[in-house]
């Protein structure tokens, strides 16, 4: 049963940015010849778009269970999640960010969500999460950690 999942593609404008491959890719091939120069470009742009999503993460919570990205950690070793917006989410990705911290975050997703982590095995103190809705992602961590507790 899942009860949170989002998937970080890129937002619009990095779709449009990418459109710049086209030209450049015409001007690069265009002395040889111009058609292919043209098919190069939209493979190009086509191939970058298609890379981007399939590398976009996914951030999921289900089964007792946060993901993001490849990495997995159960809930119940997880503290009281925050969501930071705005201002507060530059510092948390910037000034305020311990380099011990594990990150799945995105440049285009500007809120995140910070889980501490509470496994003294685990040399990682928190989870820095990009997320398009942190609220949502935030009542999902604290539904399943209640459901967690209420199984033990």
């Amino acid at each position: 049963m899942s009860t949170y999942r989002e998937r970080l593609t890129p937002s619009g404008r990095i779709y449009v940015y990418l459109v710049l491959v086209i030209p450049a890719s015409i001007l690069v091939f265009a002395p040889i010849n111009i058609t292919v120069g043209y098919i190069c470009a939209v493979v190009l742009y086509v191939g970058t778009v298609l890379i981007l999503l399939a590398l976009s993460p996914v951030v999921t919570v289900e089964d007792g269970m946060l993901t993001a990205g490849k990495a997995r950690i159960p809930v119940s070793l997880l503290g009281e999640p925050e969501a930071f917006t705005g201002e507060g989410a530059t510092l948390a990705r910037g000034q305020r960010l311990d380099a011990r911290a594990w990150l799945c975050i995105r440049g285009w997703v500007q809120p995140v969500v910070k889980v501490n982590v509470h496994d003294p095995a685990d040399p990682v103190p928190y989870w820095l999460i990009s997320s398009r809705n942190p609220n949502e992602l935030v009542a999902a961590l604290e539904k399943a950690n209640n459901h967690e507790l209420a199984d033990s």
